[in-house]
């Protein structure tokens, strides 16, 4: 049997009606024979059979021993963080989510846990970066904006050297494309508010670890914090990975096709997507992942914050917002924006420059979605040719 097959035919029809769709448990709590006595639910908060069903299932996805579902992205992040204790630190990477950037930083920094930021996609830097107080490595590959890839099975090697915990964000590339817990890491997260919802109509997170006992202090303190994926969201969820391998190959194949378009045009200046053969990460992609994304990243010849926002006003198909992994194909300025929180020092330190701009590609048609890039394009020519008549020469 097919991986596919196998995952849709793991989520289980109903005992009770023979219903093929998992029934949303909208219940607060559950009847006990007896104190303590019960079907193996008490309190939705502690556990629902709607969530259980999830959780099983995105633990399957990643060949973990345990999943955990979480209220949004940044509520998994914290419930990894609060495995650590005050004077422990974390080596991340430097091209972090911004919303992670600041939960590190403005909220953990208080409590005494440092953080180092690296780039990942130089394993030696890693090494360098650890001292006997690290305790947790910080992982995205693909990064969140540029796309850097680091290895990840040479990565697990020198965090299980020192003893440290290893948490590899997936979000961007999906199970469908790499499994982090195959290749050495102790915790895999995502938030499922994008590829794996992929409708853009839910807001969840997941953790998945590669053992039960570290899968067990997450559940702790999911159940002890309380920020719990409600019913709805996990049924909504259960019914984005039934078609999650399906639309990532779409996905992927638009996006080689757009990032192939932009690497020729005359007006951008570097295009990031490992799924070119001029990206610096393509043989270690190639070789820990089965396709390369949905995600581009590129820069403008005109680094202006100002070129990035006609740019990213001026499309039709791909709407401006925030998020990304949606049927619907959207685009993001991140200096202006995903990254806003990060100081512009570090954001452009780290690659993220004024004129960078991301895009989610969807499932249009490659050619719909080619076309209406090259209208913004167009745009941002007839203002240069504006200005430039607007001169006045003496």
């Amino acid at each position: 049997m097919s991986t596919i097959t196998q995952l849709i035919h793991s989520i289980p029809v109903d005992e009770q009606t023979g219903a093929i769709a998992v029934p949303i448990y909208q219940t607060s709590t559950f009847v006990q024979e007896a104190p303590g006595v019960n079907k193996g639910y008490d309190y939705a908060r502690t556990n629902n059979p709607t969530r259980e069903v999830l959780e099983k299932l995105v633990a399957q996805l990643e060949h973990g021993a345990r999943g955990i579902a979480f209220s949004s992205g940044l509520a998994a992040i914290d419930a990894i963080l609060k495995l650590l204790q005050y004077g422990d630190e974390i080596v991340a990477v430097d091209d972090i989510y911004g919303g992670a950037f600041r939960l590190f930083n403005k909220v953990y920094e208080k409590f005494g846990i440092k953080v180092t930021y690296v780039d990942t996609s130089d394993v030696q830097a890693v090494f360098n970066a650890i001292t006997p107080a690290t305790k947790l490595i910080w992982l995205e590959t693909p990064t969140n904006p540029t796309l850097k890839i680091s290895d990840i099975a040479a990565i697990a090697k020198v965090a299980k050297a020192n003893h440290c915990i290893f948490c590899v964000d997936n979000t961007f590339a999906s199970p469908v494309l790499q499994q982090p817990l195959e290749s050495g890491a102790d915790i895999v997260i995502h938030s499922a508010t994008k590829y794996l919802g992929g409708h853009s109509d839910l807001i969840a997170g997941v953790v998945v670890t590669k053992t039960a006992e570290l899968g067990a202090e997450i559940k702790f303190y999911q159940n002890a914090c309380g920020a719990i994926l409600s019913p709805f969201d996990s049924f909504l969820l259960i019914r984005g990975i039934e078609t999650l391998h399906l639309r990532v190959r779409q996905h992927c194949a638009n996006a080689q096709a757009i990032a192939e378009y932009l690497e020729k045009h005359p007006l951008v200046d570097k295009v990031f997507y490992p799924g070119l053969t001029s990206h610096p990460g393509h043989e270690i992609a190639k070789k820990q992942s089965k396709g390369f994304g949905g995600i581009i990243s590129f820069t403008l010849k005109d680094d202006t914050e100002t070129a990035a926002q006609a740019f990213v006003t001026g499309t039709r198909y791909f709407k401006l917002a925030e998020s990304l992994g949606g049927i619907k194909s959207l685009l993001c300025h991140p200096a202006g924006m995903t990254h806003k929180s990060i100081p512009d020092e570090k954001r452009r330190a780290a690659g993220v420059a004024d004129s960078l701009i991301r895009l989610s590609v969807g499932l249009e048609e490659a050619e719909d979605l080619i076309s209406d890039l090259d209208l913004a394009f167009h745009k941002i020519e007839e203002k240069l040719r504006a200005s430039v008549s607007q001169k006045v020469f003496y």
